[in-house]
């Protein structure tokens, strides 16, 4: 068996990073940006007020009795010059007129009959937002980089109505196994609901990509062969099942038929031992185990990072971050175990009791996968420890 990230570079070595498309702005929420974009004005673009008051000259003193002059609002410049003993109504986000050299705030002012009392004294800002404060033209978004909410504001403030990003990765997930039927079905007596597929897909989705789930593939190589001719012209092939060595465990083998190209099968990993992976019909071939946890704790691991990698955002492995052991913890076997986990103040981190990979309820209340590397020794409450958030 090889270890995980063995596994893990095998799979980025199947990898080519998608061709690139453009696309509107407000399409673009979750893409991968694949070419830098350049701002094409300064913002703000003009000195403006931080406030709604009267701009005065920059020599205005305290108490003094000034000629209000005009008017200037967001979108609505005033044109002349403010000279002394002049004042200017200004409202937020207006420019500043030639000569004004602070805002003073409307609430500290007195005004009657055209005239306006400044107070008796003068803050020290001058409450106004200098031109380019924010960027200048020429400044760069680089890229590669997932496009967040507000990177999409940023790139709009930036007068750019489209970017290019990287196409997103069509996943097909194909579900194995006689003893399946989708919720909703009734099932006999001998068989459990498809739940499997349903976090790879969310998964697959969070990451960027377009995810389909395939009908249920059964347990002989006629059913499998129609449901891989369905995932045709996809870039990802996820199956959940049946790659183990069991009789009933045929996808391997009818992947094999069909052309597939296998980098590797069993990893040192728990939970997850039986997982595949290859290529077949030009598609990255991830095939997880069936059993629930096994699924969706290797999807993290290996599918998410994948997809990452096709969008053009490096070959890295799932991020890591450290946190003391609220607890004890024996001394790990030949494996890496991803312990499914709960994080404390502290910030502290501790195993859940019972790490069967069935139980979906346990994955769904921890926050973390704890990584207790192969053959570590016991471990102390309070002892540093790497782990994946959720």
């Amino acid at each position: 068996m090889i270890t995980p990230e063995d596994a893990l570079a095998r799979v980025f070595a199947l990898i080519r990073p998608l061709e690139s498309e453009q696309v509107p702005l407000e399409d673009a929420a979750g893409r991968v940006l694949r070419e830098a974009v350049c701002a094409q004005r300064d913002q703000p673009p003009f000195a403006a007020s931080a406030m709604d008051g009267y701009g005065v000259g920059a020599d205005a003193t305290a108490g003094a009795n000034l000629r209000l002059i005009g008017e200037a609002a967001a979108g609505h410049a005033f044109n002349g010059t403010v000279g002394l003993g002049d004042a200017v109504r200004i409202f937020t986000g207006a420019p500043v007129p030639a000569g004004v050299g602070r805002v003073v705030l409307q609430e500290d002012t007195t005004c009657h009959d055209g005239r306006i009392t400044l107070p008796d004294t003068l803050d020290r800002s001058t409450h106004i937002r200098p031109r380019a404060a924010d960027f200048t033209a020429g400044d760069t978004i680089s890229a590669p980089r997932r496009l967040a909410p507000v990177a999409l504001a940023l790139l709009a403030s930036m007068n750019c109505p489209n970017v290019t990003v990287s196409r997103r990765p069509d996943v097909a997930i194909i579900a194995t196994g006689d003893e399946l039927v989708m919720p909703g079905a009734t099932p006999a007596a001998d068989q459990i609901i498809a739940s499997n597929a349903f976090a790879i897909k969310a998964l697959a989705e969070a990451e960027g990509a377009r995810a389909r789930i395939l009908p249920i593939a059964s347990d002989t190589e006629r059913s499998l062969r129609a449901v891989f001719e369905l995932a045709s012209g996809a870039d990802m092939i996820v199956t959940i099942g049946g790659a183990s060595v069991g009789d009933h465990d045929l996808v391997g083998p009818v992947a094999d038929m069909l052309g597939a190209k296998r980098s590797f099968y069993k990893i040192a990993l728990r939970p997850g031992k039986p997982l595949m992976a290859g290529t077949l019909q030009g598609a990255l071939l991830l095939g997880l185990p069936g059993n629930p946890v096994s699924s969706i704790v290797c999807a993290h691991l290996f599918m998410r990072p994948a997809l990452r990698a096709m969008q053009g955002l490096g070959q890295w492995p799932m991020p890591t971050a450290t946190a003391a052991l609220g607890a004890d913890l024996p001394a790990n076997g030949p494996r890496t175990h991803y312990m499914r986990a709960t994080l404390g103040p502290g910030p502290t981190i501790t195993p859940v009791g019972n790490q069967d990979s069935s139980l979906l309820s346990v994955l769904a209340g921890a926050d973390a996968l704890l990584v207790h590397p192969a053959g570590d020794g016991p471990r102390q409450a309070g002892e540093q420890m790497r782990y994946i958030a959720l």
